[in-house]
């Protein structure tokens, strides 16, 4: 099969190691919370994205280690302000990415990783990230690699990430299984390699379930205490 084939389905962006180790429900979950969309953005799109960004980047260096020891050779940054017409990007990414009721990171993620780097696999802390996360690929392809936390070596799905897809990992994908970004030696999807150079993510996430919940209470408790105020208001003396 030439490379070229998978540029034009979505539905062989997605592998399966070991099928018949997976049952047909869990595979069916998967899909459903884990998705690959190729071109997401145009071309011009990704230049104007780039421009905006890499003045920023090259004043860092590439960093070896992380704290949590998920990524090496990496520059990253967290971006609040963007330009109007890449705005307007990020706002077509969240709005395919979320629900309109969640509540999301108002920084977005930048994480530029050098042509040499690896991301190791790992689970995002709860902590710092809710139930999805959602990334735009500049640069380069990659193969992310997910990984079931208890059956490593048998439940494994690879996602072919395309320059310019749009790729979102949502609850079972995000707790269950560990994900990694396969470095250039081990590039390969389908057993096709996928050539790799430096490659730059743009990911949103919206906040962790107990920052949004305890949001959703204090929200609960302000209007509780307005209707008590206006009951007070209207009752008489």
């Amino acid at each position: 099969m030439q490379l070229s084939i998978f540029r034009h389905s979505a539905a062989n962006l997605i592998h399966f190691h070991n099928h018949t180790l997976w049952s047909k429900e869990m595979k069916n979950v998967l899909l459903q919370c884990c998705t690959v969309i190729p071109n997401f953005i145009t071309k011009d799109e990704e230049i104007s994205l780039l421009d905006e960004i890499n003045p920023h980047m090259k004043r860092m260096r590439y960093e070896k280690s992380h704290w949590d020891d998920a990524i090496h050779l990496y520059r990253e940054r967290e971006q609040l302000k963007w330009r109007k017409e890449n705005e307007a990007i990020l706002d077509r990414i969240r709005k395919h990415s979320f629900k309109k009721e969640d509540k999301q990171h108002l920084f977005v993620h930048i994480l530029d990783l050098h042509e040499d780097g690896v991301i190791k696999p790992h689970i995002d802390s709860v902590r710092y990230c809710g139930g999805v996360i959602t990334g735009l690929s500049l640069l380069s392809d990659a193969v992310m690699r997910l990984r079931h936390k208890d059956r490593k070596d048998e439940l494994i799905v690879d996602l072919f990430l395309q320059q310019r897809c749009l790729y979102r990992m949502a609850e079972f994908s995000r707790y269950e299984f560990y994900h990694e970004v396969l470095g250039k030696a081990e590039s390969y999807f389908m057993e096709k390699p996928i050539p790799r150079s430096r490659r730059i993510s743009i990911v949103c996430r919206d906040l962790p379930r107990n920052v949004q919940q305890n949001e959703s209470d204090a929200a609960s408790n302000i209007i509780g205490k307005r209707e008590l105020l206006q009951r007070s208001d209207t009752e008489p003396i």
